[in-house]
């Protein structure tokens, strides 16, 4: 009779420990990387900045880091201007963008194969917000050639965005480049 009674309170513990641990599996998803890529020294005045090392081996990457609420990042500064570091158009609409227009490149995995084209997301940073719009992928798979301005593989957890994102964020010009963030989905 005692083990009815107990029962109830047995299976609660239970259902708690799995959500438990079920949380802590998502909490620690990992991305793991997929491969290599050995780098080649680009033809002379093909790279200016981030230049890939000849002989050097890159990580690549399929994925990126689970999304959430507050997906932690790097923010880095591209221009996706005709004639801007981003090389051609952008792959979600083939157009070149404005350095006044507050868009990004996301890592590979969280382009997520132009799932979040054209979608916004919402970057926190430096204590402020802004929106922007996904127009391009940060490519986390390949690398050292020409299409990627002789660039390496981008890692896997890039948010890339033009000068606006990072006016709308207050922060100094001197300080542009690299910043942690975070970021999430929006409606």
């Amino acid at each position: 009779m005692n083990i009815i009674k107990g029962f109830p309170t047995v299976f609660l513990f239970i259902c708690f420990v799995l959500i438990i641990i079920d949380c802590l599996m998502v909490e620690a998803g990992t991305c793991k990387p997929s491969g290599k890529l050995r780098g080649k020294k680009p033809p002379p005045g093909q790279c200016d900045d981030n230049c890939c090392e000849d002989r050097k081996f890159y990580t690549t990457y399929k994925c990126s880091p689970p999304v959430s609420s507050h997906t932690k990042a790097k923010l880095t500064i591209n221009s996706f201007a005709a004639g801007g570091d981003g090389g051609g158009p952008s792959e979600c609409d083939n157009h070149y963008h404005s350095d006044d227009e507050p868009v990004v490149a996301l890592s590979t995995g969280w382009f997520n194969k132009k799932k979040r084209c054209l979608k916004y997301i919402k970057i926190h940073g430096n204590g402020k917000s802004v929106k922007a719009k996904v127009v391009d992928e940060c490519d986390s798979t390949r690398g050292c050639d020409s299409e990627h301005g002789y660039q390496p593989p981008c890692p896997n957890n890039i948010v890339d965005a033009s000068k606006a994102v990072w006016k709308a964020l207050g922060v100094p010009e001197n300080d542009w480049g690299l910043m942690d963030i975070y970021w999430s989905d929006t409606n």
